[in-house]
């Protein structure tokens, strides 16, 4: 069979008739859209970029194509060759397919990305117990070729490209990826409904995986053995016994054949499952962002411990340590808990996401704002706190940052704040040690060095801010302010302060 031949007036309108189809999707023109894509369909299939013709529509328009003209977008693509899942599929020709899709879907979109795009864990046998080696050795998912499994590194580089920026994969890795946020763009449900299914299978995946494959007190193969994570320190927090532990699994999952699926413990397995649900969050438009950060920002303020004002500081530090236990750790005993979860899920949102959409993040804080207590503060310098180093070559967003965390710090440490347990100064030294850390990191543009300086706008920033603390909190930061008859470090460094230019 011969090569399609393109005549110079054919080669000279493939490229048109995306632009004609965005033309009249943009004003209003549906129905006439849809007659354009089924008159050319055919014509289409040699389009060079029509994976991302199919998956940037669908993200510029989304919430507003409706559901037939969604069905003719997707017949451009030969879906013979697209790995879409099997019930989305069924949903999609389903008499009903308005009603949001059962968490069992989401679950299995998730198991595929781990499966296909998150590289996998280097196990070492001898790290574990004997066993379980069969689960700690080399994985072999369904549908997957050994070339694609080291395409790894190649989708990195690409997590941090916004959707409209990556063209049409060239890997196995990159297809799934695409596929995955062309089946979430084509759901004919709004962005909430998405989210809200995503993180309520994250804040217990943990426990949804062990209860469902063996039970909370299973085999020893199933809990703590054999796994390559650390082993965590035992906790007493009623946040996990009454938070997680009551309502551990998430009804609507039927993960029975998840952990065997996958070749990994329940333990691996969650983990990735939270960073796979973290890379797919990035690669959506901003409509899905900002709903993450409105959900992350309910599960934290619903923790009862972090506004109940009986508790000693004791207790509340505790508690948080607890809950902010690095679910790696955490998942090992089943002592996750909901904060904890969430935060990881922010973390691996944050490392895929474009720099250009980083500022989005600050909305997190804004909903926990009035912030009351130390335990908020700690949560809230620990979701964005990996964001700073981040930022050292982003000076305008790294400022913006940097006095979004300062004044969290004087919601709860300022001149006219009334905390409802007394705080001493000392006992945020860890967090004024970050933020001297995280400003001369920024000062320097990477790793800080003994020659390391602060940007004297910086400074300025920090010497603002100061005006507004209680003194025994301006003293801990009295090196970071420009005045050289108060400052430390600017009286070590007089003449770059002195003069910025």
């Amino acid at each position: 069979m011969y090569p399609v031949f393109f005549d110079d007036a054919a080669a000279r309108l493939l490229p048109v008739i995306p632009l004609v189809v965005y033309r009249l999707i943009e004003n209003e023109a549906t129905d006439q859209a849809d007659r354009i894509l089924a008159m050319y369909s055919q014509f289409l299939a040699y389009h060079p970029f029509r994976f991302t013709f199919v998956r940037d529509i669908l993200a510029y328009f989304y919430g507003h194509l409706p559901g037939k003209l969604i069905i003719r977008i997707l017949s451009v693509l030969d879906l013979s060759k697209i790995p879409f899942s099997e019930s989305f599929l069924k949903h999609m020709n389903s008499s009903n397919p308005v009603i949001c899709p059962p968490l069992d879907y989401f679950a299995t979109l998730l198991l595929g990305l781990v499966n296909n795009v998150i590289p996998p864990i280097n196990t070492n046998p001898k790290s574990g117990s004997m066993g379980d080696t069969s689960n700690n050795t080399l994985r072999a998912p369904h549908n997957k070729t050994p070339a694609a499994s080291q395409s790894g590194p190649t989708n990195a580089s690409d997590g941090q490209k916004s959707f409209y920026q990556i063209q049409d994969p060239g890997t196995f890795t990159q297809l799934v990826l695409e596929t995955a946020v062309i089946e979430i763009l084509s759901l004919p449900v709004p962005a909430t409904q998405i989210v809200s299914s995503l993180v309520q299978i994250i804040v217990h995946i943990q426990s949804t995986l062990i209860q469902s494959s063996n039970g909370l007190h299973g085999p020893p193969n199933s809990i703590g053995q054999g796994s390559v994570l650390p082993t965590s320190p035992s906790g007493g927090s009623t946040d996990s016994l009454s938070a997680s532990r009551s309502s551990a699994s998430v009804s609507g999952i039927i993960t029975s054949n998840f952990v065997a699926r996958s070749g990994y413990t329940c333990q691996q397995l969650s983990c990735l499952l939270i960073q796979a649900c973290g890379v797919l969050l990035a690669q959506l438009p901003p409509d899905f962002h900002k709903q993450l950060y409105i959900e992350a920002s309910r599960i934290i303020k619903e923790r009862w411990w972090l506004t109940d004002g009986k508790k000693s500081l004791g207790e509340l530090d505790s508690a948080v340590g607890y809950a902010l236990l690095d679910p790696t750790w955490a998942a090992q005993d089943n002592t996750s808990t909901a904060i904890g979860n969430i935060v990881a899920l922010l973390h691996a949102f944050f490392s895929n996401l474009p720099q250009e959409w980083l500022e989005g993040t600050h909305l997190i804080i804004k909903h926990l704002r009035p912030l009351t207590s130390v335990g908020m503060l700690r949560i809230a310098y620990r979701v964005m706190g990996p964001l700073l180093p981040r930022l050292s070559n982003a000076h305008s967003l790294f400022n913006k940052t940097l006095s979004l965390l300062l004044n969290i710090l004087v919601d709860v440490f300022g001149r006219n704040s009334q905390p409802a347990t007394p705080v001493e100064a000392s006992e945020i030294a860890d967090l004024i040690d970050f933020l001297h850390h995280a400003v001369h990191y920024e000062g320097q543009g990477g790793p800080v060095q003994g020659s390391s300086k602060a940007r004297p706008e910086v400074l300025s920033l920090c010497g603002r801010a100061l005006e507004s603390l209680r003194p025994d909190i301006q003293h801990l930061l009295s090196h970071l302010k420009t005045d050289i008859n108060s400052s430390i470090y600017a009286a070590a460094h007089p003449k770059p302060l002195q003069n910025p230019s």
